[in-house]
């Protein structure tokens, strides 16, 4: 090796990472995320999915077991059992990634092509619950992570060949509407309100598919969004009420959604 060898100029495009991760090389990067989750996806003949999104801080009764037993002030049990009480969502969720697991076309691909794949945000809480119902399905499910400040690790029930992280919320953003025959928002925080907004206004400038939208709780929505005062104010029409449903219980989610056009597809 001499010293034009040893150069970083020398070094192949796809080799120098310090090139790659220029500001100008930006849109490079951007392309580079959405390249590779939409081949992979293709190879595994993934041709539309069921996205789910939720709280990443929902407990599953496992987790709760492991911190009352950890619990050492009355605070702490304090904080376990207001989250206890939102066991109901994880299990439901659970049982939802099952359902259009085992009669959306996951178990039964057409021609190779796979339809109505379970796809989460690939972290915890609710997204585990969905991808952990697919998995008791034998269903394969999608995780797309992203990375954070704070690392959010994938969680154990997304396929691994099918288990991606994005630095841009943008090209993930993108990846989990791209395919998307339905959606269903499970409770959640700032997160799951921007995922569902994102998909909501697309539906309201028919930027995508009329594909069906569901709330589930109609308790925990409609104290935290007052969609009847965005009516009064004429901030939205009465009609846009119409782009999504509430739901209380996993069959009323497939039910739902399976009369607002969504397909079956069931194993043989």
């Amino acid at each position: 090796m001499n010293a034009q060898t040893a150069s970083s100029s020398y070094l192949l495009p796809v080799e120098d990472t310090a090139f790659l991760l220029r500001d100008e090389m930006r849109a490079t990067r951007f392309a580079l995320e959405h390249a590779k989750a939409d081949l992979l996806l293709r190879d595994w003949g993934i041709r539309s999915t069921v996205i789910v999104f939720g709280s990443a801080r929902v407990r599953s009764a496992e987790q709760l077991a492991q911190e009352r037993e950890r619990a050492t002030s009355q605070e702490e049990r304090e904080r376990i059992e207001q989250r206890a009480r939102q066991l109901p969502w994880y299990e439901a969720a659970r049982e939802f990634g099952r359902i259009v697991s085992e009669r959306g076309g996951a178990l039964a691909p057409q021609h190779r092509w796979r339809d109505n794949v379970i796809a989460t945000g690939g972290g915890p809480g609710i997204m585990e619950a969905a991808n952990r119902g697919a998995q008791d399905a034998g269903a394969p499910s999608i995780g797309f992570n992203i990375t954070l400040p704070h690392e959010q690790l994938p969680n154990p029930y997304t396929t691994p060949e099918l288990t991606f992280r994005f630095h841009y919320f943008a090209m993930r953003k993108m990846h989990l509407a791209m395919r998307a025959n339905a959606l269903v928002v499970f409770p959640g925080g700032f997160g799951t309100l921007d995922e569902f907004f994102e998909i909501l206004t697309l539906r309201q400038t028919g930027k995508c598919p009329p594909i069906p939208i569901v709330l589930f709780c109609r308790d925990y929505w409609t104290r935290i969004i007052n969609f009847e005062a965005l009516v009064a104010e004429h901030m939205i029409a009465r009609a846009d009420l119409e782009l999504f449903e509430f739901a209380d219980s996993a069959e009323e989610c497939w039910d739902a959604l399976v009369r607002n056009g969504l397909r079956a597809k069931r194993a043989e």
